[in-house]
C-alpha cells in the first residue's frame, strides 16, 4: 500500500489496523505532504517499531521523474513513469512570482477531441491519487509552485474520484495546505461530474468550449453529443459565481473556423449574465491535424468583441511549444520513442 495519496481518514484507519495511536496519522501526513519524505525510515518521530511495522505492508510510493525538457521560454516538461511501463507528462510554467504546474489525470484520454495530441493516443489508464500528487511534489520546482491546473493529459472528470481526493489532500491543513483558489480543474464538459465538483469542491472550474455552435463543437469534441454545451451553461447558471471562486471557459481559436466576430457574438450571447471569463488559446499545430492557428489581430478582435459585450476575455500566453509542452501537445512518450 502506498502512503502517499492517503487522506487523514485513510491514515487513521491504517494506524488503528496497526495498533498505532490515533495521533500518528497526523504525524505520517506531515511527513508525506509537508516534509515530503521518500521512505518510511525518515519518519523519525515514529518509533522504530512503528516504522518497521508500517514498512511490512506500506511504502511511501513516490516516483522520480524519468526525463525533463526545458523550453527557450523557461517552461519545463517532466516525464513521470507509471506502472506497466507507461508515462505521463507534467509541465511547470514559471512567470515572475508565479509558478504554475499543469498536471495530468490519465494516460491518454477517452474524449477524442480532434485537435488534441493526447486524445489521438486513446485511453491507457487512470492515474492514482499518488500519481497525480507526485507530479506536484516530484518536480525540481516543487517549492516554487503557487498555482495548479488540471489541464494536462486526460479528462479529470473521467477520473473524478482520484482527482477530487487529490484536491482534498492539496487543500487540507494536514495535507499540502494550499488555498483552493490556487487550483483550477478543467473539463470538456462531463455534466454529472460538473455538478458533483461544484458541490464537493471549492477549487476553480474551467470548461473547454471551443465553439458556441452545437454542430460545430460536436465535429471537434464528441462529448457534445452526450452533454450539450447549452445544458452545461444552464447548469452553471444555477450556482453562485459572484464570490472568489472562478468560472472560466477555454476557447482554442482555429483559423477560418471559430475565429470570426459572428462566433464571438454568439459566445457572448451564450454566456450573457454569467459571471465568468473566457481564455482564448492559440492552436498549437501537430502532425496530421487539419487545423491552423488564427493570427494575432484576429484573436485581438475576438477578445475585444467579447469584452465590449460584457464578457471578460484574455488571450493566454503560449508557453513551451518548442518542447511540445503547450496546450494540447502532451503525449507522454520518452524522447526518441
Amino acid at each position: 500500500m502506498n502512503l502517499f495519496g492517503q487522506t487523514i481518514e485513510d491514515l487513521h484507519r491504517l494506524c488503528a489496523d496497526n495498533g498505532l495511536p490515533k495521533f500518528a496519522a497526523k504525524q505520517i501526513a506531515d511527513w508525506l505532504y509537508n516534509k515530503r519524505v521518500l521512505n518510511i525510515d525518515q519518519m523519525t518521530n515514529l518509533s522504530l517499531k512503528a516504522r518497521a511495522q508500517l514498512a511490512v505492508s506500506c511504502a511511501v510510493g513516490r516516483r522520480h521523474f524519468a526525463g525533463c525538457m526545458v523550453s527557450t521560454d523557461g517552461t519545463k516538461k517532466y516525464l513521470f513513469p507509471l506502472e506497466g511501463e507507461k508515462y505521463v507528462e507534467t509541465v511547470f510554467i514559471p512567470d515572475k512570482e508565479r509558478g504554475t504546474v499543469c498536471v495530468s489525470s490519465q494516460v491518454g484520454c477517452k474524449m477524442g477531441c480532434k485537435f488534441c495530441v493526447t486524445g489521438k493516443q486513446g485511453f491507457h489508464g487512470h492515474l492514482s491519487v499518488a500519481d497525480i500528487l507526485n507530479q506536484i511534489a516530484g518536480i525540481d520546482e516543487a517549492d516554487q509552485i503557487t498555482n495548479i491546473v488540471f489541464m494536462g493529459m486526460g479528462e479529470p472528470f473521467d477520473n473524478y474520484d482520484n482527482v477530487l481526493k487529490a484536491t482534498q489532500i492539496l487543500t487540507s491543513e494536514w495535507g499540502f495546505a494550499m488555498s483552493p483558489r490556487r487550483i483550477t480543474v478543467s473539463t470538456v464538459g462531463v455534466l454529472p461530474r460538473i455538478r458533483d465538483f461544484i458541490e464537493q469542491s471549492q477549487c476553480h472550474l474551467a470548461i473547454s468550449l471551443h465553439s458556441s455552435y452545437g454542430n460545430e463543437r460536436a465535429s471537434i469534441m464528441p462529448i457534445q453529443n452526450a452533454y450539450a454545451h447549452s445544458e452545461i451553461v444552464r447548469l452553471l447558471r444555477k450556482y453562485d459565481w459572484s464570490g472568489q471562486r472562478r468560472l472560466s471557459f477555454e476557447y482554442i481559436v482555429f483559423k477560418g473556423m471559430n475565429d470570426d466576430l459572428l462566433h464571438a457574438k454568439k459566445l457572448a450571447q451564450l454566456l450573457h449574465g454569467l459571471p465568468c471569463r473566457v481564455n482564448l488559446i492559440r492552436f498549437h499545430a501537430s502532425p496530421g491535424t487539419p487545423f491552423a492557428s488564427s493570427d494575432e489581430k484576429t484573436m485581438e478582435n475576438f477578445r475585444n468583441c467579447l469584452n465590449d459585450n460584457g464578457i471578460v476575455c484574455t488571450i493566454r500566453a503560449s508557453r513551451g511549444e518548442d518542447i511540445m509542452a503547450a496546450c494540447g501537445l502532451l503525449a507522454g512518450k520518452r524522447v526518441g520513442s
